[in-house]
């Protein structure tokens, strides 16, 4: 058995331990799989330092997959999503939450070579961002870190509910 392999094994069934916590978010929409690539997608992007909050620590994959299943989120988009992850893990064989930073960034550049590729790190930027500054009442910016970190603050009235029912 080759090493990444078995660090790779390794690494899945401990954390399938973690995911039946009821603590953990993974389980609402995404595999776990494919929760713990985007994470790690996540956190490549925004690693943060100097000041900036990482992405683990504004709770990016959990602002992301609680939006996403939200009724009212785009069906298109979420399946787009659930693709591009699946893509990637696929690409990489698995491997990606083996690699250090050198070989992330290798994976990801050559995966935004590809239309889906492409697309897809730019939805993932773009709900990590939303994670980043969005009002912490939606499961993002944990203890308002994306703001404290521009110096600004949330708009006013700040909601009171999480969601508008439809």
């Amino acid at each position: 058995m080759d090493r990444r392999v078995f660090l790779a094994a390794g690494f899945m069934s401990g954390v399938s331990t973690l995911l039946m916590s009821e603590e953990s978010p993974a389980g609402k929409g995404l595999s776990e799989d494919n929760y713990f690539l985007i994470e790690a997608v996540q956190q490549h992007m925004f690693p943060g330092g100097n000041g900036a909050p990482s992405a683990k620590e504004f709770q990016a994959t959990r602002f992301l997959e609680e939006a996403i299943v939200h009724p009212s989120y785009d069906r298109d988009i979420r399946e787009f999503i659930f693709r591009g992850a699946e893509k990637l893990r696929q690409r990489e064989k698995g491997l990606f939450l083996t690699y250090d930073k050198k070989e992330k960034e290798q994976a990801l550049r050559a995966f935004e070579q590809t239309s889906l590729g492409s697309g897809w790190l730019d939805r993932i930027m773009i709900l990590s961002l939303e994670g980043l500054l969005s009002d912490p009442i939606y499961g993002g910016n944990v203890r308002q870190s994306g703001w404290k970190a521009l110096q600004t603050k949330g708009g006013e009235p700040r909601p009171s509910t999480r969601y508008i029912e439809l």
